[in-house]
């Protein structure tokens, strides 16, 4: 008795946080969606589905929205495809190996804001590097601001996620390649298992709660960035990279319709539990298989 009282003491402060600066404020934006609350208004009324009607009725919601699943469908799956390929490169014992891993994770370490910056410059008409390089080879009527061009500007922010998340991706897998054993290697060799059915076979599975993990985490992530987006093209031009959260954002502080922006942000987060849901059940269905 004493020690589950002193297990909920030690508990109870982490609680208490969460409550706070968690559960508190998705409860209360849960309750601010059926209301028509307006920084600029006086009285805040309870409206019912009012705000999802008019959601469901918004072109940009919909527009937003397909982004957001693209970009992370996308990215997560070409930062996993990468991040594979990198950790089997990085398992290799060649010269040098020690400093290539310490310097990929530079993109990593660097704040989002520095990276948001750098693609800016290298997007550049001027001095950025695609147009530099564009020049050089006599291909000059190619230059644009490629974060401003419709076509380009939204492949450029996936370069981004890709170049900032992928390194993090290609470490994760190789720690959980390195703790498989040994043994199961040469189990497999020795019954005549190529390299692609070691790979196929051992290595996979070997790695495959580091792959959930890393895949829930960052489809997550990825759902919900805003700094990107926001850092680098504010969702332009023309909405050709709204996201959910940066419509989110600009309906909170700059229309200042908190109620309509709630509505998304909870549809976003239902959107999220049902992927969770349906992502953990077939995770268990195969692990029992």
């Amino acid at each position: 008795m004493i020690q589950r009282r002193a297990g909920i003491y030690l508990i109870l402060p982490a609680l208490v946080i969460m409550a706070v600066f968690t559960v508190y404020p998705l409860l209360d934006g849960l309750r601010i969606a059926f209301t028509n609350y307006n920084l600029l208004g006086n009285v805040v009324q309870f409206i019912g589905l009012d705000n999802f009607r008019q959601m469901l009725a918004d072109p940009v919601f919909w527009l937003a929205l397909r982004h957001s699943i693209v970009l992370t469908v996308v990215v997560v799956f070409l930062q996993f495809v990468f991040g594979l390929i990198l950790a089997t490169v990085m398992q290799q014992k060649l010269p040098g190996m020690g400093a290539f891993k310490s310097i990929i994770m530079a993109s990593w370490v660097i704040p989002v804001a520095a990276t948001a910056t750098i693609f800016k410059f290298i997007a550049q008409p001027d001095v950025g590097v695609i147009n530099i390089f564009l020049r050089a080879i006599g291909q000059g009527q190619l230059v644009t601001y490629w974060l401003g061009n419709l076509q380009f500007a939204f492949p450029f922010i996936m370069m981004m996620h890709l170049w900032r998340n992928v390194p993090f991706y290609g470490v994760a897998f190789l720690a959980a390649m390195q703790a498989i054993p040994r043994a199961y290697y040469e189990a497999a060799e020795i019954d005549g298992a190529g390299a692609w059915d070691r790979f196929r076979y051992v290595t996979l599975p070997g790695i495959r709660n580091m792959i959930v993990v890393m895949v829930t985490i960052h489809v997550l992530w990825t759902f919900n960035n805003f700094d990107f987006v926001y850092l680098s093209t504010g969702g332009g031009p023309v909405n050709s990279t709204e996201v959910l959260p940066t419509y989110v954002y600009r309906l909170s502080w700059t229309q200042y319709n908190i109620g309509f922006a709630s509505s998304i942000g909870t549809t976003m987060f239902l959107l999220l539990m049902v992927y969770f849901i349906v992502y953990m059940r077939i995770y268990e269905r195969q692990m029992t298989s």
